[in-house]
């Protein structure tokens, strides 16, 4: 591929539910982007290919010669890459640690200039859940692998077509009773994934290209019963909550994970033990100059789709 271009930025997971949004809103920054996924054929779904500053490329990030090619001449990298469900060779391991060390450190050997690694609140490479602690030991590799990278930790992410408001008004609009996470008191701070992507991109964008850690959280912060009932309100339903055990939950997430498409994930249900709020001390959205939308701004979107 060409020498560094100033302007190209490869996109690890770009055809993702964030992904996509780092695509769109780095365009409108007159960036080049080459999206890099196992299946170019989505990215000529999502996007207009014939923009000649939009390329789509084949990459496997478990292929250290594929995603050497991916990241030859690029300015800068975001690997916006995530697993939520392990499958065969796809394991939280391969995926976060493995898979995110190698993407860094080509990024590294092909001297680019930017590397933002997309994580989660609370990712700890100490923790009992696997999947928060491979979080983590991903953050550490990527460190380990390109010193001056920057990790990217959003709350849970909300929008139209997601994974967490959809389903929780699919559910409250069917069922007569709500199953709760426990009692309900996790606390939570939602962000739109449309102000992560733009986030992303202002940090690519910094003049400072010390190592940075970002934390992305939302402009409140919810109990879970309290953004079940926001959700209802906003929906005009009247539903009845009904805590469950989290070992139940547990139960219900390994059945689940048998599917196709699960509902519900043991790991999911990890995540709902800990509250995902950004800190206080942690640089985010303020400091990159973003306003972060609530929730209720895109609910109504998201019901009028649903």
């Amino acid at each position: 591929m060409a020498a560094t271009n100033e302007r190209i930025i490869t996109v690890f997971g770009g055809t993702g539910f964030l992904g996509r949004r780092i695509v769109r809103h780095l365009r409108q920054s007159d960036f080049a982007i080459r999206i890099a996924s196992r299946h170019p054929d989505m990215a000529e779904r999502l996007f207009a290919l014939d923009d000649p500053k939009l390329q789509s490329v084949e990459a496997n990030i478990h292929d250290e010669g594929s995603v050497a090619d991916a990241v030859a001449g690029a300015y800068a990298v975001v690997n916006a890459v995530s697993l939520y469900v392990e499958r065969g060779r796809e394991t939280f391991h391969s995926v976060h640690v493995e898979s995110a060390q190698q993407v860094a450190a080509q990024a590294r050997k092909a001297e680019v200039k930017r590397f933002a690694h997309v994580s989660g609140i609370g990712a700890d490479a100490t923790s009992p859940s696997l999947y928060i602690r491979k979080r983590g030991e991903g953050e550490l590799a990527v460190r380990a692998a390109f010193a001056d990278s920057t990790l990217v930790r959003p709350a849970v992410m909300f929008g139209p077509d997601d994974a967490f408001l959809t389903t929780i008004v699919k559910l409250l609009s069917r069922l007569p009773s709500y199953p709760m996470f426990g009692r309900g008191l996790t606390k939570l701070q939602p962000a739109y994934v449309e102000d992560v992507a733009e986030a992303i991109v202002r940090a690519l964008q910094r003049t400072n290209i010390h190592a940075a850690t970002f934390e992305f959280g939302g402009p409140r912060v919810y109990s879970y019963e309290e953004l079940l009932r926001t959700v209802a309100l906003e929906a005009s339903l009247k539903s009845r909550l009904i805590p469950i055990p989290f070992a139940a939950w547990h139960i219900l997430g390994w059945f689940a994970e048998m599917l196709p498409r699960p509902l519900i994930t043991r790991n999911q249900v990890e995540l709902m033990q800990v509250d995902t709020v950004a800190s206080p001390e942690m640089p985010g959205f303020k400091e990159l100059g973003i306003t972060p939308v609530a929730v209720e701004e895109v609910l109504q979107e998201i019901l009028w789709d649903h």
